[in-house]
């Protein structure tokens, strides 16, 4: 359990960025630059072999997907540094969603809300860096990692990057077998648009054309835990026993705001169906407290 109340985790992540204007109250606490893309997943038959979860059985279902920067400026330029995020909702035929979240650093530093907002503090005041690796120095080596994969360099485009999954999952099969897992959005095929992107919208510009001359496509690639693996530490690096191709997303055309009108999307990743469990990650579990003070906040 944690001590950090969401509020005051909200509040410190909020300040940590400036406070916002009047006339932005209404965006995220984090990835608060973001747009909305369509499109649709279909799974391999190893996935419904391994998880009976409805949008792993191998019908088309349709896709809502979000690429975004981590910062919590919705005005920051796509020009600067930062981790990309690409969420994704998976909507099932009965109705029900489910939710993966990625972002484009392949390690997560930490292991609770409380350091990770206080990483998130360090990284925006550098002065505060030095005091963060002392009192977490496990975090150093994801840290290195993260660097040495350029997370945070802009990419040339939302749709060249991977974005690896944080969190871990239990796959239930139909054979009463289960299997821990992780996910890693990993990029196929696109057709790189015409032109030169270089304002500070160029990721969001970049995109929309090349969505225009085409499908983009990932590969849902699943890494299965081996013995030594632990699903419950958001740090833990896994020697994966198996890693599969659970399926493809194909991103077809910008979608509709959803939110032009005032209205809020939240992609969680607890927000699971059957044949999926969620694991004891302590981030993973506070996400949903977090996102309900910071969507309270974004209805004001």
């Amino acid at each position: 359990m944690t001590s950090l109340p969401p509020a005051t985790a909200i509040d410190r992540l909020r300040a940590a960025f400036g406070r916002p204007a009047a006339h932005d109250t209404n965006h995220r606490t984090l990835h608060a630059k973001g747009a909305f893309y369509a499109g649709t997943f279909t799974a391999t038959p190893r996935a419904a072999e391994l998880c009976t979860a409805g949008h792993l059985q191998g019908s088309e279902v349709p896709i809502l997907v979000r690429w975004s920067n981590g910062a919590g400026n919705p005005r920051a330029s796509d020009k600067a540094p930062d981790v990309r995020g690409m969420a994704v909702s998976f909507k099932l035929p009965d109705g029900t969603a489910t939710d993966l979240l990625g972002q484009t650093a392949p390690r997560f530093p930490v292991r609770t809300p409380e350091a990770f907002v206080a990483m998130t503090e360090a990284a925006i005041h550098p002065r505060k860096l030095p005091g963060f690796l002392l009192r977490n120095p496990h975090a150093v080596p994801a840290l290195v990692a993260n660097a040495r994969a350029k997370a945070l360099v802009p990419p040339a485009s939302y749709a060249v990057s991977t974005y690896h999954a944080v969190h871990a999952y239990r796959w239930l099969a139909a054979d009463g077998t289960s299997n821990w897992v992780r996910y890693v959005l990993r990029p196929r095929s696109s057709t790189a648009p015409d032109g030169t992107f270089t304002g500070r919208d160029r990721l969001r510009e970049e995109i929309a054309a090349r969505l225009a001359a085409g499908p983009v496509t990932y590969t849902l690639e699943v890494h299965l835990a081996d013995d030594g693996d632990d699903p419950h530490d958001p740090t833990s690096v896994w020697e994966p026993r198996e890693t599969i191709d659970a399926g493809t997303l194909t991103v077809t055309a910008v979608a509709d705001d959803p939110e032009a009108d005032g209205g809020v999307v939240v992609f969680d990743p607890t927000r699971i169906v059957d044949g999926i469990e969620l694991s004891d990650d302590p981030i993973l579990r506070y996400r949903p407290q977090a996102y309900s003070e910071s969507v309270e906040r974004r209805s004001v």
